[in-house]
């Protein structure tokens, strides 16, 4: 499930077609050789860094006149400072409030009347922004990228106004709305210890009033440098023109001294965790668990994705089949690895997470003995090959519908993700081979390790109508 925290959508006409992952079989010249055992299928993947540390990605497509820019910052709402919750998220507000040769809004014009789309979201560990426009229009955006990184119209005029967005967006999706914010935002709060992964990332209503004008200029002045991002071009373009124009447009922006990352490791969970949060709005109990995940690119993390596949997603999975069709204990079981994107595009402690609804005669301990029920089928013995294949399937579908997604967009993601968290891009060509080295045997001990109950936070929400 993707979810933005950005409320900023911005619609305009696309041009027709699509960019499917997979049609674009050759690679431009000095792509890295990212070949992989048993699949024809490649991005091509061009990387390298501008004198100022900026990142840069290139993947042509030819299948579509059509192009996405795309800017990542290494900064998300787990790094944010302290007192300052949900401060990434106010910034990336900022971020449209106009700039040095672009005013209010004229980013989102100049793009529109183009004949494009846009969007800015907040995640855990970055903040993005991308364009999806006609190709012939990659000079301009990425003229319009780099104007708004190089001079952030940043006044306090500016500051209020988005101070004030950002509040009401927090009342409309969290505060007033029932279940506001369950589960991807409550779990991180519930599960986590260290205050970077703990704390409310949408944000204090009072600790966004406190954020100043000097905030603001320092957050800019340190994450928002070209040594901290990456830039990346997905779709129909010349290669040759398009480093040119980067170069011209973002070369000439200074680097910044970037502050030592700060500890985000979470502690080794030894006893179930077990919350109640009453909601006054919800009209039914809700139930979410939520398992720390193995850590990022280990054989038990790429396990936990095919488990995922095997428990969660799908009207066959055993979850739905558990809870839904034999039992009727819920009309339907959702979650997985990354709630507000997928379980590549994150770079810190993560937990798995089932969530559902059920009625007020039905108690808490009976859907998690289903699930727990459930669960041990995966310890007690390996699963069969042929289901592991069927995960595989599953994952694949997943992969490529993510990939191809959004004319090009699900690719420069990735692209991003593994550009920022491990300087190596070309590693979206070495998913599916890392999925298929997990094994029946991996499967089960992973299950053993990682879905007990003392890896475990439970989250139930308590339906408490006001009294008449």
């Amino acid at each position: 499930m993707n979810r933005s925290i950005s409320s900023l959508l911005l619609s305009g006409a696309v041009a027709a077609g699509s960019l499917l992952a997979g049609c674009s079989t050759t690679e431009p010249a000095g792509a890295e050789d990212s070949s992989l055992s048993g699949t024809e299928f490649q991005v091509p993947v061009e990387y390298y860094k501008l004198d100022n540390g900026l990142k840069v990605v290139l993947s042509q497509d030819r299948t579509a006149p059509t192009v996405v820019v795309a800017v990542y910052y290494n900064i998300g709402f787990r790094i944010e400072p302290r007192d300052r919750t949900g401060f990434a998220h106010l910034f990336e507000h900022m971020m449209f409030q106009g700039s040095e040769n672009l005013g209010k809004m004229e980013f989102v014009n100049l793009v529109q009347k183009n004949g494009g789309v846009l969007n800015g979201s907040t995640r855990f560990d970055f903040t993005n922004y991308f364009q999806i426009v006609p190709a012939h229009k990659l000079q301009t955006m990425l003229w319009a990228e780099a104007d708004r990184m190089s001079g952030l119209a940043i006044t306090q005029e500016n500051l209020t106004n988005q101070q004030g967005v950002v509040k009401n967006e927090v009342k409309v999706n969290v505060l007033n709305q029932p279940y506001g914010g369950f589960p991807w935002l409550d779990m991180p709060q519930y599960a986590n210890e260290n205050w970077y992964n703990a704390h409310n990332f949408y944000g204090d209503l009072e600790d966004l009033d406190a954020a100043t004008l000097e905030d603001v200029q320092q957050f800019f002045d340190t994450y928002y440098s070209p040594n901290n991002a990456v830039v990346v071009v997905v779709g129909d373009f010349e290669t040759a023109e398009a480093k040119k124009h980067i170069q011209e447009y973002f070369g000439p922006i200074g680097s910044a001294t970037l502050p030592e990352q700060p500890d985000i490791s979470e502690p080794r969970q030894t006893a179930e965790k077990r919350f109640v949060k009453e909601d006054k709005l919800a009209n039914k109990p809700a139930l979410a668990v939520g398992y720390h995940m193995p850590e990022r690119g280990t054989g038990e993390y790429y396990a936990m994705g095919l488990i995922n596949q095997i428990l969660l997603q799908g009207d066959d999975s055993w979850l739905h089949q558990e809870l839904v069709q034999d039992r009727g204990l819920t009309g339907g079981v959702s979650g997985g690895i990354n709630l507000l994107g997928n379980m590549f595009n994150y770079n810190g402690p993560m937990q798995w997470i089932a969530n559902l609804f059920y009625d007020k005669e039905t108690s808490a301990d009976t859907v998690l003995e289903a699930i727990d029920t459930t669960i041990a089928r995966l310890q007690n013995e390996p699963v069969p090959q042929e289901l592991l294949e069927l995960a595989m399937i599953k994952m694949r579908s997943d992969l490529y519908d993510n990939i191809g997604g959004f004319y090009g967009f699900g690719r420069a993601d990735l692209l991003a993700s593994f550009a920022l968290f491990d300087d190596r891009p070309e590693k979206i060509n070495e998913i599916e081979a890392e999925f298929r080295k997990v094994t029946p045997e991996l499967i089960q001990k992973t299950a053993r390790e990682y879905l007990q109950p003392r890896n475990r936070t439970i989250l139930i929400i308590d339906p408490k109508a006001p009294a008449n």
